[in-house]
C-alpha cells in the first residue's frame, strides 16, 4: 500500500469562510483543501479528503479506510466531544489518526475542553487555524516513517 492519507472534516466546516472568522479564520474549505493537496505532492504522499456533516458517514469513512489508507487526518468538529462511535471507528481500525482543531479549543467554551477522539489518536493539533491541518498531516507523515 502507497503511503496515503484520508483527511476528515466533520461537521460545518463546509462552512468555513463564512462562519465566526473571529474564530475559524477567514479561509474556505477549498482553500484549506487546496493547501493540503500541495503539502501532500511536496511530501510525496497521497491524499483523499472528505467532509460530512453526518457522523455515520463519518464512521463508515474510517471503517472503509483500513487496508486502503497508512494514517488518516480528522477535525471531527463537534462531534470531538461526545462521538462515542467515531471513537470507535479510529480505535477499531488501527489506522494512526491525528486529531486537528483550526481554533484552540481549551481556551474556548468548557464543553469543547474534553475530546473524546485524544486517547485513541497518536495526537492532537489544535488552535493554528490551517497550519493545524498542515502540521497534521506532516505528523501523520511522521507516523508512517516510524
Amino acid at each position: 500500500m502507497k503511503n496515503k492519507i484520508l483527511v476528515i472534516h466533520g461537521p460545518n466546516l463546509n462552512l468555513l469562510g463564512e462562519r465566526e472568522k473571529s474564530v475559524y479564520g477567514s479561509a474556505s474549505l477549498q482553500e484549506i483543501n487546496k493547501k493540503i493537496k500541495a503539502l501532500a505532492k511536496e511530501l510525496k504522499v497521497e491524499v483523499e479528503i472528505l467532509q460530512s456533516n453526518i457522523e455515520g458517514e463519518i464512521v463508515n469513512a474510517i471503517q472503509s479506510a483500513k487496508g486502503k489508507f497508512s494514517a488518516m487526518v480528522i477535525n471531527p468538529a463537534g462531534y470531538t466531544h461526545y462521538s462515542v462511535a467515531i471513537r470507535d471507528a479510529i480505535a477499531a481500525v488501527r489506522i494512526p489518526a491525528v486529531e486537528v482543531h483550526l481554533s484552540n479549543i481549551y481556551s474556548r467554551e468548557e464543553i469543547r475542553h474534553k475530546s473524546v477522539i485524544a486517547p485513541v489518536a497518536a495526537g492532537q493539533i489544535a488552535g493554528f487555524g490551517v497550519n493545524s491541518y498542515l502540521l497534521g498531516l506532516q505528523a501523520a507523515v511522521g507516523l508512517l516513517k516510524k
